[in-house]
């Protein structure tokens, strides 16, 4: 009886030293590898949307031409997607640039507040007019966007050294 009073008294306190340990894995980190994942996503999604510019770190595949949009991408807007209010060349064309400027931009950590809205922006565009079945996954990408407009970049950002220069 002694022992199982001892196990009862020890789980809170183990349960209150796992959280003080999650409590400290840092900021910087977490937005870090929220930039980078939100980044991916984008920018593989980008990159389905052009011929001629091609770079993927872990494969190691690098093709920088002059990039242009594939020859699926326009039809792609015209029978997928199809925007409302925007024809589907100019919509092909913002997307294509969209996904690959903002998630450079994450990538770097530069202006990363109003990157993560351009991305939020795009997400939503995507959950009501094109996939609204796919709410998961655009609930999930929407979180991260929020928490680094609202908490910033971390230290591992262009953002953090220009800040800290003007400062």
């Amino acid at each position: 009886m002694n022992a199982q009073v001892d196990t009862q008294a020890a789980l809170p306190t183990l349960i209150t030293r796992i959280i003080a340990l999650f409590e400290r894995i840092p900021h910087s980190f977490i937005a870090f590898m929220g930039r980078f994942g939100i980044a991916a996503v984008f920018w593989q999604s980008g990159q389905t949307k052009v011929q001629n510019f091609s770079i993927d770190l872990f494969t190691g595949t690098f093709d920088v031409g002059i990039p242009r949009l594939a020859d699926s991408t326009i039809s792609l807007f015209q029978t997928e997607y199809k925007l409302p209010l925007i024809s589907p060349e100019i919509g092909a064309h913002v997307a294509a640039f969209s996904e690959h400027f903002f998630a450079l931009m994450l990538l770097l950590g530069l202006a990363t507040r109003f990157s993560a809205l351009g991305l939020l922006g795009m997400t939503l565009v995507i959950e009501i007019f094109v996939y609204p079945d796919a709410y998961p996954t655009h609930a999930t990408w929407a979180a991260v966007m929020l928490y680094l407009m609202a908490r910033g970049p971390g230290v591992f950002s262009l953002d953090h050294l220009i800040a800290k220069r003007f400062r």
